[in-house]
């Protein structure tokens, strides 16, 4: 399958180049779309870009071909890169002030994959105070944005400004697809979300876990370049586009659906909130109200235990340890009880972070006693950094067999 570049133009005289840029990508390989600006179509037409690229340029937030297909959303979800070129004062500004208000900031606003940019402008605007602070916001968010040629510009001046050369734009590209895809080939499987235990055609016992953490490190996965696999409890979220994703509602269905895809996985992330007991029996009727209802519970089978049991010499066993108190110890010894290579404890005591929140607090503990403290952040912040010290020690740990 081949990857998808985004292409942004956005109205300046280096828009001719953009034309070039999209040729070049187009004949190796890639799925190119464009995406412009108003201005940018008084220097080059939509038909020149869409002729090039096989697709139809976006230009218009609110125009649809298909009632159901939201662009500026499905184009960020869809794409590996985004690329604009020319990137101009304006458009920077725009960008790193949270300005959504076309069709290419829209999209660079929900856009989740590496965003390049290649500035093109007067010298005087290039060095001025806002546009070098807009860039120092936007390396500062995790675009990369290019430097830019020097020499004479189209208005006669000379000096940096000019936009680089489709080459080095894709050149430049290349490298950022080399650097953050170092899991290319390492396939990653994930639990996330709660699990329902059934009381009865209507009601089951469950937990406050969302999936937003597993969620998060899945797609920091993908991010890299990994294979990656989810198998998920009911949630209520859209999970990366480029993973195969297995749902499930009970213990049992995601311990049958965990050891069938872990026989495959390099590294397996346990992040989901497995139910510890389950009805002894589900009514196959709707209970009805009545006096005092005694439920009999028994206990769910034990899924991070039993991978544990059955993890092959080299793949990596990852848990998580969702406490309250005594979290350290508690951790250390699910770590050592369940054979784990790493455990990520989170204090879901704190507020406003662990189940349900968009942040979390999160430590690593490694099986050779080591330990690494996270902090507080965001739950993508968190996962990202999960991954690249997980990918670490299974680097590590390949290297060492």
């Amino acid at each position: 399958m081949p990857k998808t570049v985004v292409v942004g133009v956005s109205g300046g005289i280096a828009a001719y180049k953009a034309v070039g840029l999209v040729s070049t990508l187009k004949k190796r390989g890639y799925d190119v779309h464009v995406i412009m600006t108003q201005n940018a179509q008084e220097f080059v037409t939509p038909l020149t870009f869409e002729t090039i690229s096989g697709n139809a340029a976006v230009i218009d937030t609110f125009k649809r071909e298909d009632t159901y297909d939201v662009k500026h959303i499905s184009l960020a979800q869809k794409a590996d890169m985004f690329i604009v070129a020319p990137a101009t004062a304006n458009v920077m500004g725009k960008v790193a002030s949270g300005v959504a208000d076309d069709m290419l900031t829209t999209t660079l606003m929900a856009a989740k994959c590496p965003v390049v940019f290649a500035p093109a402008m007067n010298t005087a605007m290039y060095m001025d105070d806002a546009t070098q602070q807009s860039i120092k916001v936007l390396k500062k968010r995790g675009a990369y944005v290019m430097d830019t040629g020097t020499g004479a510009l189209a208005c006669g001046d000379v000096g940096a400004g000019r936009m680089r050369e489709p080459d080095e734009i894709i050149a430049y590209m290349d490298d950022v697809f080399l650097s953050l895809q170092d899991m290319h080939g390492v396939k990653v499987l994930v639990s996330a979300g709660p699990t329902r235990e059934a009381i009865d055609p209507v009601r089951f016992l469950s937990n406050r876990s969302s999936g937003k953490m597993g969620y998060a490190i899945a797609q920091a996965a993908v991010d890299r370049g990994a294979d990656v696999a989810i198998v998920s409890g009911p949630v209520a979220l859209e999970p990366p586009q480029k993973a195969d994703v297995v749902n499930v509602s009970s213990a049992a269905q995601m311990n049958e659906a965990m050891q069938a895809a872990a026989k495959d996985a390099d590294i397996v992330i346990m992040t989901a909130a497995v139910a510890d007991y389950t009805p002894e029996e589900a009514s196959a009727q709707k209970i009805k109200k009545g006096g005092d209802m005694a439920l009999k519970l028994v206990r769910t089978v034990d899924v991070l235990a039993a991978l544990g049991e059955n993890k092959p010499t080299e793949q990596l066993l990852v848990g998580f340890a969702a406490e309250t108190e005594n979290c350290v110890q508690n951790a250390r010894n699910k770590l050592q009880r369940k054979n784990l290579d790493a455990i990520a404890l989170n204090d879901v005591s704190r507020s406003g972070e662990g189940f349900g929140a968009n942040d979390n607090n999160i430590t690593l503990f490694f099986a050779d006693g080591s330990e690494k403290d996270l902090g507080s952040a965001d739950k993508a912040t968190l996962a990202r950094q999960i991954i690249d010290e997980i990918f670490k020690l299974y680097q590590n740990q390949s290297t060492a067999g």
